[in-house]
């Protein structure tokens, strides 16, 4: 037998992942981490160490006998034999009843005496005064954090503790929170036995986050469970906040495959609201207040790049150490200005979902939005409302019902997972709230910030996570449905079938369905949704005098004092994220091609655009890049462009040219995109460097055929661009002379009209002749079939398809290609 098992202490150097047993599964991660991760160099990072605060664990063997020295078994068995959980008030009742007993309980002598030494030996080793020694004391149990159940929460941690009384006290509430109602309740529906289940306690050197800041970090996104992200929750002060949801944080996102190949991709920050933060009540008492955070401090991000790189290194590391995908606690110690990891465990609600299940949930109509905040869960639920103030309301709540509330109190989750959907006016992805919504499979919205003030007990509402990051709660019983797709003997068409792709917070979803990247990547949609400035108005920022549109841009780029880096980095970030989720694969972005009545819409915009009759026929496309009165705006899409490919490494990015009228207008383009540091052309022997995800420093730039004018001079664009990419709209238009916004006119023709296939075809042999691809970006190939069967047989490159008929499109294509024998 092992001498460890009855041992009542043991340091987290003596610890490893496969001491839960012993330890619980918080210890024994700490101390894999601590003895292997902490010392030697990483061969994946070279010079990254992670930190881990030292501690000892307080063994599951001192929790037994802590309850066989009070004779306490046969009591907790009789207050809990006739449990039932859906009770909540008996639940609530026992709970109580059987936490009271272990805190009325003494410590027996032999276990104080060893607990008081080993805290004394901690404060030696560190070289801390009894006084100067603060920990944390956290909960272990050693059914916690397995790999297929995380135990989120169940138990109590208890920050900033000093001395020997106060670190029994909390020692001894941690033993009592085995029996917390959540943790009772989760036991039983994991089927766990609740006396096979011990406690452990973590005794660990406090990282002074009260003075900096802490966070969550996992290792994929937690939303559609892509696997090459890091992302990272950050917020000031302790971490309990950010937790239990009581505050909207910072979110990064890293991407991992570039991140290990020495480059800097941080691919999305977004600006927590961060309202307050958790401190040390004073340093000697063992208590914590909350405190307002400064507006200067939330107004700004929590970490530096530098901080946000260091923490994905350390995840990589962890991750590719236990070989899964990791929930990560980290703490930035404001006294000593360093990192720390205080925890780690298995991620389990992403690591259980089928891989080969494709489950898209679909609104089939809209109403009206009462409010909206983070979507967690991409799911749609609906029922009655029904608000929850605190914990004396939970037993009035009903199955079916969802649960409206400011933050979601861990002892409810007995009622949340009875509840259709999940609505919270506080917290981020990684609140507890977020966290139990997607073990239980239910839709959550949270951090809404009015959800208590706008919804009524009792009020029909459709809350939606299945249209991007932005959860809606929607007026009313709404109809939605839900589709699965089984992939396990999907068998891909041979041409490459790509998709249109516009939202990046999509994109990860996206990214499940199969495909072979991005034909036409739209950033309009990143300019008009996430932007929602005019780039002309931000360059001219100190020079404008309409007090209304100053203000506005205020509002909007709170935190940037240069509101240019504003634009670069927004457009950058909506880029890198639609690149990334389709890494390695090609990912095709077409500058942008907003008509200037579109550009006078968004902010500042009407003091910059022309009022043209035809909009769609006019300033638009290549005609702007290289004009005086646009080139500094097209330098900021260049400049973003090459921060995406250099800085992040994502070299799967190429780019596009909209309405290219002449040879001439292309050449002018290409030596705007040369002069703001961006190279082209690619050499064959590169492209196929590309293919296989090497960096190449050359980027390919493809032209759309979508004016005769590109067709009829093939050669001419041939020798300029890269590849040709079909607008088979715009193509209609102008070769039918029809007006794209005119319904008047709209049954005179489409794409299958006979002059519209014969310069598809001539294109499409042109090109070929050339050594160029050709793909075709819209549904008509997968709407109509004879025009499908038409591409195919001309043997098209790939076509593009807007992502909810990608599946569809791709059985029909194929249908197509056994049809005509490809």
């Amino acid at each position: 037998m092992d001498n460890r098992d009855s041992a009542f202490i043991l340091w987290f150097d003596e610890i490893k992942k496969e001491d839960v047993h012993l330890v619980g599964g918080k210890n024994a991660n700490l101390g894999e981490m601590y003895q292997n991760l902490t010392k030697a160099e990483s061969g994946l990072f070279k010079g990254e160490q992670i930190s881990v605060p030292y501690g000892f664990a307080v063994t599951a063997a001192s929790y037994a006998h802590f309850i066989k020295e009070n004779v306490l078994d046969q009591k907790i068995k009789d207050i809990l034999a006739d449990l039932n959980t859906h009770d909540i008030k008996q639940l609530e009742d026992k709970g109580q009843k059987v936490r009271q007993l272990i805190l009325e309980a003494n410590f027996p002598a032999d276990l104080e005496k060893e607990i008081k030494s080993a805290f004394a030996e901690l404060g030696k080793k560190l070289n801390l005064s009894s006084h100067e020694l603060d920990v944390a004391v956290r909960s272990s149990a050693t059914a916690e954090d397995l790999p297929d159940a995380s135990f989120a929460g169940q138990q109590e941690s208890y920050l900033n503790v000093r001395g020997d009384h106060e670190l029994l006290e909390a020692i001894k509430k941690a033993f009592a929170s085995l029996f917390t109602n959540r943790a009772i309740s989760y036991r039983v529906d994991q089927k766990f036995d609740h006396f096979q289940v011990k406690l452990s306690v973590a005794v660990q050197k406090m990282a002074r986050s009260d003075r900096g800041a802490s966070g969550v970090i996992f290792t994929l996104d937690t939303e559609s469970g892509f696997k090459d992200l890091v992302l990272i929750n950050a917020s000031w002060g302790l971490g309990e906040f950010v937790v239990k949801g009581v505050v909207t944080p910072d979110e990064y996102k890293v991407f991992k495959p570039t991140l290990k190949t020495g480059f800097k991709p941080i691919i999305s920050k977004k600006l927590g609201s961060k309202e307050k933060k958790l401190i040390y009540a004073s340093e000697g008492t063992g208590s914590t207040k909350e405190l307002p955070v400064a507006a200067e401090d939330r107004h700004r991000f929590v970490l530096n790049d530098e901080q946000i790189l260091k923490l994905s290194k350390w995840a990589v590391i962890i991750e590719e150490h236990y070989q899964r995908p990791m929930d990560i606690e980290w703490a930035f110690d404001g006294e000593r200005q360093e990192l720390f990891i205080v925890q780690a465990r298995p991620e389990t609600v992403q690591a259980r979902k089928s891989a080969t299940v494709l489950e898209e949930f679909v609104m089939l109509e809209k109403g009206k939005v009462l409010c909206q905040g983070a979507a967690v869960g991409a799911k749609i639920g609906a029922g009655k409302a029904h608000f929850i103030k605190d914990a004396t309301q939970i037993s009035e709540f009903q199955k079916g019902e969802v649960l409206v509330t400011d933050i979601t109190d861990p002892d409810w989750e007995p009622i949340m997972k009875i509840a259709s959907a999940i609505v919270t006016n506080s917290g981020g992805r990684t609140s507890h709230a977020a966290i139990v919504s997607r073990e239980l499979g239910i839709p959550a919205v949270v951090g809404t910030g009015t959800a208590t003030q706008v919804l009524k007990s009792g009020q029909e509402i459709t809350v939606s996570c299945a249209e991007g990051e932005v959860g809606k709660i929607y007026e009313g019983l709404l109809k939605f449905q839900v589709n699965r797709t089984d992939l396990t003997n999907f068998q891909a068409p041979k041409v490459d079938i790509k998709m249109i792709a516009a939202d990046p917070e999509l994109a990860f979803s996206h990214s499940f369905t199969p495909n072979k990247g991005v034909g036409l990547a739209r950033v309009e949609f990143v300019i008009s949704n996430f932007i929602k400035i005019h780039p002309k108005a931000l360059i001219n920022y100190n020079t404008l005098t309409d007090e209304t549109v100053k203000k506005q841009i205020d509002e909007l780029t709170i935190g940037y004092s240069d509101k240019v880096q504003y634009y670069l980095d927004k457009f950058a970030y909506g880029v890198a994220q639609l690149s990334a989720a389709f890494y390695p694969y090609d990912v095709l972005l077409r500058f942008s091609d907003f008509k200037s009545n579109e550009y006078a819409n968004l902010i500042g915009g009407k003091l910059y655009e022309p009022i043209e009759e035809n909009p769609m026929l006019g300033w638009r496309g290549a005609s702007r890049y290289y004009d005086p009165n646009f080139q500094d705006a097209f330098a900021l899409e260049c400049k973003a462009v090459k921060k995406v490919r250099e800085e992040m490494g994502l070299w799967n990015l190429s780019v596009m040219i909209p309405f290219c009228r002449t040879p001439e207008e292309g050449k002018k383009v290409i030596e705007e995109i040369n002069k703001n540091g961006l190279t082209s052309r690619i050499t064959p022997e590169q492209r196929a460097k590309k293919k296989n995800g090497e960096p190449v420093e050359p980027m390919e730039i493809w032209v759309m055929a979508e004016i005769p004018s590109n067709i009829l001079q093939v050669d001419e664009f041939a020798e300029i661009f890269d590849g040709f990419s079909i607008g088979s709209n715009d193509l209609t238009q102008c070769t039918l002379g029809l007006d794209r916004d005119s319904k008047l006119i709209a049954h005179v023709g489409n794409e299958r009209n006979k002059s519209v296939l014969k310069l598809i075809e001539m294109l499409i042999k042109e090109a070929h002749a050339r050594g160029l691809k050709v793909g075709i970006c819209g549904q008509g190939p997968s709407d109509f079939p004879d025009f499908g069967e038409f591409l195919v047989g001309l043997g098209i490159d790939s076509i593009s398809l807007n992502p909810d008929t990608v599946l569809k499109g791709t059985l029909k294509i194929k249908e197509v290609e056994e049809k005509i024998g490809r």
